[in-house]
This record gives structure tokens, C-alpha cells and sequence, in this order.
């Protein structure tokens, strides 16, 4: 006799019609039936495109590197979203960053969009936004193409403003806001 997983048997306690997410898995059972196929279908589409953008919004890949851990001397790529909440010194080119309050970055990194609430240290260049929290701190050399700096957070170093997707030669001929 086989032994069956716990894992990935069938749910004896827990009733069928909750097992999908749906409290009503079949919503035509009390006997109404839809006008047409072409009405379910038009019906079901919002539904399914709604679903399948925030999926691949939460879906994404995601590293989330924990508080009391140190990730050095590293590359990272192909990372939709890194969430730093321990200490990091890495080159990376992803989509978002987000940094913690006890979190730190240290070294290079190239993203989309960027919430620094802990600490950055290097080369920063975001494509799109990049917002400083009040306990944020950016030092190095950044690139932004859109900034917001809440009240207390810290911004040092050679700081650029440009659209970065563009060329580098019109960041070359516009320097932008220079820190001590």
C-alpha cells in the first residue's frame, strides 16, 4: 500500500466549494444560466486581465535578503523587485529596489524605481523615480530621472538629474545639483 503526502492529499475538513478560492465555484447552480457564451466570456475577460497584471506585478521574482543578513560580493540580475532589509554589497540592474530603515546597499546598481528608507552607498542610477524616505540616506554618485525627498532624508555626493535611458552625452553637458 502506498502512503499518501499530507502535503498534497485532499483536504478532508475543509469544504469543496472553498478548496479554489471561490465561495461558489459554479455560480450558474441555482439554476440561472448566462444569455450567452459570448456573455460569460465577455464577462470573465475584465476578470482574467485583472488578475493576470497583478500577477505579474506580485508574481514577479522577488529577493528579499532579511534583517541580520549580509549578501557580499555578489551580482544581481533578472530581479524584479529587491527588498533589502540586512546589508548588501552587490552590483545589480534590476526593476524596484526598496530599501528598509535597518537595511543597507553598498556598491552599484542600476534600476527603475527606487524607496531608500535605510542606507545607499555607491553609484545609483534610477531610470524613473527615485524616493528618500525621512530616514533615508543616498551617498555617491546618483542618477535620477524623477526625485522626491521626504523631510530628513539625506541625499550627498555627485548627483545627476537626466533621463538615463536616453544617452549619456546629455548627461555630459547638464551637471546637476552638486552635495559636500
Amino acid at each position: 500500500m502506498a502512503l499518501q503526502s499530507p502535503f498534497f492529499g485532499k483536504r478532508d475538513n475543509e469544504p469543496a466549494n472553498l478548496r479554489h478560492g471561490s465561495p461558489n465555484p459554479n455560480p450558474y447552480a441555482n439554476g440561472a444560466a448566462p444569455a450567452s457564451a459570448a456573455a460569460v466570456q465577455a464577462a470573465a475577460a475584465p476578470a482574467a486581465t485583472a488578475s493576470a497584471s497583478s500577477g505579474a506585478r506580485e508574481g514577479g521574482s522577488k529577493l528579499t535578503v532579511g534583517p541580520n543578513i549580509k549578501l557580499k560580493g555578489v551580482e544581481i540580475t533578472d530581479c524584479d523587485t529587491l527588498v533589502v532589509e540586512g546589508l548588501v554589497e552587490a552590483t545589480m540592474d534590476s526593476r524596484v529596489m526598496q530599501i528598509s530603515e535597518r537595511g543597507a546597499f553598498k556598491g552599484s546598481a542600476e534600476i527603475d524605481i527606487a524607496e531608500i528608507h535605510g542606507e545607499f552607498d555607491g553609484n545609483l542610477t534610477v531610470r524613473q523615480k527615485l524616493v528618500i524616505y525621512a530616514t533615508g540616506k543616498v551617498t555617491g554618485k546618483i542618477r535620477y530621472g524623477k526625485l522626491v525627498i521626504e523631510e530628513g532624508g539625506q541625499l550627498a555626493g555627485e548627483i545627476l538629474f537626466g533621463a538615463v535611458g536616453s544617452s549619456k552625452a546629455a548627461l555630459v553637458g547638464k551637471p546637476g545639483l552638486q552635495v559636500a
